[in-house]
């Protein structure tokens, strides 16, 4: 008999070892996400994952599956607390859906949607963050940035390049390139690095593809991140 446990009142299946994320992920339900990626650690850093377990609030990206554990996430209580996060993501940076060129294919803009965020709620902090165009074919925006570490990860655990760091403490933490001169051009960085796939907002953007794709046909405009439709 397979171990499971309970969902917002679904049976969830899950294997020895496995979060309650991944079991969830792997059972089709979604539970909302930012800095977790599958393919690495559960770093736990961004708490939009949270949800509640026999009553207590829990990361599911790191917190193991048990038979029989109650788990809630998909509640108006637990919505709110993740649309204020998101909305503080959004004033934190210089996110400017209209003009993004990840826009429609970003996960921050696809939760927000998913979450019935519709204004920053927040006074916007408008940082200064200058753009880095020094690589030949890469354009890194450090205003989309939210700080999720996923490129810095990949670049150390699989590209073994370590190109990336986060510097700073607070509010003035910030991604920065491994270089003397903070230059992306100056480090071995390639468009092909695992780095530049796993960012789940609009850092990397590959120079000469501006649109190649036009809004309205990308990953996130007609299914939603949950993956299931809207209703008509």
């Amino acid at each position: 008999m397979s171990q499971t446990f309970t969902l917002d009142g679904d049976s969830i299946p899950f294997a020895d070892g496995q979060t309650i994320l991944q079991a969830a992920t792997a059972a089709g339900a979604f539970i909302p996400h930012l800095c977790y990626h599958p393919e690495f650690k559960p770093h736990g850093s961004c708490k939009l994952c949270t949800v509640k377990v026999n009553g207590r609030q829990t990361a599911s990206c790191t917190m193991r599956a048990t038979s029989g554990m109650t788990v809630e996430s998909n509640t108006e209580e637990i919505n709110a607390g993740r649309r204020s996060l998101v909305q503080m993501l959004f004033v934190e940076g210089n996110h400017f859906c209209p003009a993004c060129e990840q826009s429609g294919n970003c996960q921050l803009q696809a939760t927000a949607y998913y979450l019935g965020m519709m204004s920053p709620h927040f006074d916007h902090f408008f940082p200064s963050r200058a753009l880095d165009a020094s690589h030949p074919e890469v354009l890194l925006d450090f205003n989309r940035c939210i700080l999720c570490s996923l490129c810095v990860r990949a670049s150390r655990d699989v590209d073994g390049k370590n190109v990336f760091a986060l510097s700073g403490r607070g509010i003035r933490t910030r991604l920065i390139v491994n270089a003397a001169s903070g230059r992306l051009a100056d480090t071995d960085f390639s468009p092909t690095d695992k780095a530049a796939e796993v960012c789940p907002v609009g850092v990397f953007l590959k120079k000469r593809r501006g649109f190649a794709v036009p809004i309205g046909e990308r990953r996130y405009d007609k299914t939603p991140i949950s993956g299931v439709p809207e209703e008509a």
